[in-house]
């Protein structure tokens, strides 16, 4: 056996000093605040969201998760913010999912968000209502249809903006009933669904917080929701495949993080997470706000989700020849 020196024994014992204070570094977080970049301007729903779990997960932390409000580009400003962020677990991307599967690609010179950001859980599920001004002579999507064929290129829908699902949902309908329906493009959803409102417009696949009150109250009639299954605000309101057009257009809001962020990290990240969203809270403030919890997938499991949903919405925007300017 080669003896040790007092020589080698120090060299070992710096290095063993050295591998548990590194270890030590990632097994404290967190040791300061965690931010939650959101790509929109604040008061938004995405926004609204974040703050929501922001609440329920900062006790559990023992530290505070701060809301930093990025908007432009359609979320990706904040987007882009995070994936050349440090890879610490300290700056982390509350997503809409349009920001990393439709944007990169509807606009020039988009990152790649599957290789600078990393998945880390889905917190939010939600789909869309297509709603109409009570005056349109239609009270099924059937009925629309026919109504779009005997007035081709007479009818229009609104959106919150070029790419977005409500925009996709429009032209995804269309595509399946064989129908022409004019796209008007708005700069957010509230003016979009004012002009359905008002009657400027004839339809919208609106997002449920801004639409379901509007339902209830007469001033939109809900002809379909875009998901798999009826929804509990809007009950009586039948799927689109319910009634015959094979369109499923479904949002979710996620946690992401910049790519090269450690497994180990990633992984409590998401333990975390996963148990605010099991406090009864987080539920109550998604029924509040029209959404649903998501299914119960594995950091591995949303990550496939993810990449999935990319393939598949790269291949459709092609065929509906969908970019934005």
């Amino acid at each position: 056996m080669n003896a040790i020196t007092r020589r080698h024994a120090l060299a070992l014992g710096s290095t063993t000093l050295l591998l548990p204070s590194a270890l030590r570094a990632q097994s404290a977080w967190p040791s300061g605040p965690v931010t939650f970049v959101v790509g929109y301007a604040a008061g938004g729903s995405s926004d609204i969201n974040a703050r929501e779990l922001a609440h329920i997960m900062s006790p559990i932390l023992g530290q505070q998760i701060i809301v930093d409000n990025k908007g432009g580009a359609t979320g990706s400003i904040g987007l882009r913010a995070v994936a050349n962020a440090k890879p610490d677990g300290y700056t982390l991307f509350y997503a809409v999912s349009t920001n990393v599967i439709i944007n990169p690609h509807v606009q020039k010179g988009m990152i790649d968000t599957l290789t600078t950001l990393v998945p880390i859980c889905q917190t939010t599920a939600y789909q869309y209502v297509l709603a109409v001004h009570p005056k349109v002579p239609a009270n099924t999507a059937a009925e629309l249809v026919a109504l779009a064929r005997k007035e081709p290129d007479k009818l229009t829908f609104s959106s919150s903006g070029v790419g977005g699902n409500n925009h996709l949902a429009g032209a995804l309908f269309a595509q399946a009933a064989g129908i022409q329906i004019i796209h008007v493009p708005y700069k957010g959803t509230g003016p979009a669904l004012a002009d359905v409102i008002s009657g400027q417009i004839t339809m919208n696949f609106s997002s449920l917080p801004p639409a379901v009150g509007q339902v209830k109250a007469g001033n939109l009639r809900a002809l379909a929701v875009t998901g798999e299954k009826r929804i509990k605000s809007l009950p009586d309101v039948p799927t689109l495949k319910e009634q015959g057009i094979d369109v499923v257009v479904n949002g979710w809001h996620g946690i992401f993080a910049p790519a090269k962020t450690p497994d180990a990290l990633l992984d409590k990240i998401e333990q975390q997470a996963k148990r605010a969203m099991k406090d009864p809270k987080w539920e109550e403030a998604l029924s509040k706000d029209g959404l649903e919890l998501p299914p119960d997938r594995t950091r591995a499991q949303f990550a496939k989700f993810v990449a999935d949903e990319h393939a598949f919405w790269g291949k459709k925007l092609k065929e509906l020849k969908i970019e934005m300017e």
